[in-house]
């Protein structure tokens, strides 16, 4: 039952999820909440992971959560429930191509879906950022808001984001490696 569940929250997951592996954010929160699989934390630990190794970012959290959840089969059958519905649709698109190149409703529909990926996007930015660098389960109100920023984090992302905009040609692996040192040395010296 398990792996029935698994594949069809990634199937939903990848059918809805227009606009790449960010987009797909919003859902694995949602999923997140509703089946316990993992919490809201874990899915920024998920992205931070998925960022950082091959392969495209939903289908990376996929096997991950399949993994945790259900063990090898179930990383298997979470990455196919993610790339089902893209197959479908690619099957179907190539076998239609001639008659969806020129079709205004076909290039209204694109019109459509760009700002909604956007918007998906920008959401998962948000969750991603609030969860990095807030520590939202101390909030209490906007008079404490100064003890709920986790400073550590946002000196790294100042950091980061300095480096990354004055040696604009440095590679992104780069910055990765030096956000995961500083990790493990905030996390040596018991910061």
């Amino acid at each position: 039952m398990i792996y029935l569940q698994l594949f069809w929250e990634f199937f939903q997951t990848g059918l809805f999820a227009v606009g790449g592996g960010l987009a797909t954010l919003p859902f694995l929160y949602d999923m997140g909440a509703r089946t316990g699989w993992f919490t809201a934390h874990q899915v920024a630990d998920m992205l931070a992971v998925s960022e950082s190794t091959p392969g495209p970012i939903g289908i990376n959290m996929a096997v991950y959560t399949g993994y945790t959840t259900a063990g090898p089969l179930g990383s298997l059958v979470a990455m196919v429930g993610i790339v089902t519905p893209s197959i479908v649709v690619i099957i179907i698109i190539a076998a239609f191509l001639r008659a969806f190149r020129d079709s205004k409703y076909v290039g209204g529909a694109f019109y459509g879906i760009r700002p909604a990926s956007t918007g998906l996007i920008a959401a998962a930015g948000v969750s991603v950022a609030i969860g990095a660098l807030l520590h939202t389960d101390l909030w209490t109100g906007w008079d404490r808001f100064w003890t709920v920023l986790d400073w550590k984090a946002l000196a790294l992302a100042a950091v980061i984001f300095a480096v990354s905009r004055i040696w604009k040609k440095l590679h992104p692996a780069f910055l990765i490696l030096i956000g995961a040192v500083a990790g493990v040395l905030f996390r040596f010296a018991g910061a």
